[in-house]
């Protein structure tokens, strides 16, 4: 075989061969950095309200679905039928862009936050007038891989963005009034103290614990040492999480999502093409129609009705009259 006569059969092949070895290297990598709790030492829990970081509502914009192949003109279409990045951002806002960065593993296995959709949206904020873009996450595998390897450190450094790597002083051990898990635990806070707007970006992809990763699910990147023992109370720690954190905005990207072998997957058999983003301000909402790209509906997921029970969205994503429209490709 040559190097210009490679079959579709042999390249998908390959791929998927490659996909599945990374998404082991993966695992074992995470075991690894998850696997040392004196990475972070906490401190005393200074306790904390839930971050506020909304805008006010618009009746009629609060949740918009977009279908299209093109993530960048999915994602400006979808923000633009909420009332554009304008009512978002206002010159001079400090962001903080939150990913799911959690693995060493290249985009198309769809593991992580895709870089197209990164750049895209720090675009955005910078025509809105934002006078910075910051980008930070927690992941599982070592930080400086996952951000190289999953090519969002490329697209900050392209688009002006800055990358905050999580070092441990720059957590902090807090207590949210009222919780039972978040309770003087290490929360990655100096980049939430250095902006005041807070945008979700995260994929829709099965997820072996919890059922479905998706927005709520990607604040789990905020927590420092070792936060897996939250596993044996995954719903609760998720719905702690969104109590937490307010956001701006959330993106979900409903493109290409992972069906099965999540969180990490590896084969092109775990994933499906859904051409859909969402945008919205109720990232309860948001989680609730990602749920149903994988054939999944709110009871499947005992956070989404927790969350629903404490006040912080809807799962009846329905009644708030989501805005659609369909991209020509």
């Amino acid at each position: 075989m040559t190097q210009n006569k490679i079959s579709r059969r042999d390249f998908i092949l390959r791929s998927t061969k490659a996909g599945i070895s990374a998404a082991t290297a993966a695992a074992l990598a995470g075991l690894l950095y998850e696997s040392n709790p004196a990475k972070i030492s906490p401190q005393s829990g200074h306790i904390v309200e839930p971050m506020d970081y909304s805008v006010p509502p618009i009746a009629g914009k609060t949740i918009s679905i977009v279908t299209g192949f093109s993530r960048s003109a999915a994602v400006t279409k979808a923000v633009e039928l909420l009332g554009g990045m304008e009512r978002f951002i206002k010159p001079g806002d400090n962001i903080l862009l939150k990913p799911n960065v959690g693995f060493s593993l290249p985009p198309r296995v769809c593991a992580t936050t895709h870089p197209e959709l990164i750049a895209q949206t720090i675009k955005l904020c910078y025509k809105a007038g934002a006078k910075k873009v910051f980008i930070t996450d927690n992941p599982i595998n070592d930080p400086k891989s996952c951000f190289e390897l999953t090519e969002i450190a490329s697209a900050a450094q392209k688009n002006n963005a800055e990358i905050i790597m999580p070092r441990q002083d720059y957590f902090k051990s807090v207590t949210l009034k009222g919780a039972e898990l978040i309770a003087n635990w290490p929360i990655l806070y100096e980049p939430l103290k250095k902006v005041n707007k807070v945008i979700g970006i995260a994929v829709v992809k099965d997820h072996k614990t919890s059922g479905a990763s998706m927005l709520m699910k990607n604040w789990y990147g905020l927590l420092g040492g070792n936060r897996s023992i939250f596993h044996q109370d995954i719903n609760k720690i998720i719905v702690e999480l969104a109590t937490l954190i307010k956001p701006t905005l959330v993106i979900l990207d409903g493109t290409q999502i992972m069906v099965s072998n999540g969180p990490t997957g590896g084969s092109e058999s775990d994933l499906k093409q859904t051409d859909t983003m969402i945008a919205s301000c109720d990232q309860v909402a948001a989680d609730s129609f990602g749920a149903s790209l994988l054939g999944l509906t709110p009871d499947d997921l005992p956070y989404l009705v927790k969350a629903e029970k404490l006040g912080l969205g809807t799962t009846d994503y329905k009644s708030l009259n989501p805005l659609y429209a369909k991209l020509r490709e």
